[in-house]
């Protein structure tokens, strides 16, 4: 079964870090992104990795939050620095699932079933 699973939420104060992680079991990915959605607002595209490792990053994370990639684990991580309270979310990963083999697309524009992240101040 191909699929991407999260990890890692949990609660913090305000000021403090969390790591999330995002496996992808039964294949791989090349451009990864990190989502989250709060409470009435909108979906947000908070960080994306590419095959090669460059990144991108929402303004409102910007020198806070970190995307990094293992390859070899299939796996990306979203380290999470100077948590505030308006980060309080659920966090989504998002990709296309390649076959490791081939790389052909397994599934297309695939979630994650988020893990939730809640930052008191």
């Amino acid at each position: 079964q191909v699929q991407l699973v999260e990890s890692g939420g949990g609660k913090v104060q305000a000021g403090g870090s969390l790591k999330l992680s995002c496996v992808a079991s039964g294949s791989t990915f090349s451009t990864l992104g990190w989502y989250r959605t709060a409470l009435g607002k909108q979906r947000e595209l908070v960080a994306v990795i590419d095959g090669g490792g460059s990144t991108n990053y929402a303004d409102s994370v910007k020198d806070r939050f970190t995307v990094s990639r293992d390859n070899a684990k299939n796996t990306a991580y979203l380290q999470m620095n100077g948590l505030k309270p308006e980060d309080t979310a659920r966090y989504y990963c998002n990709a296309d699932l390649l076959d490791p083999r081939t790389g052909s697309v397994l599934e297309y524009d695939y979630w994650g079933q988020g893990t939730q992240v809640t930052v008191s101040s």
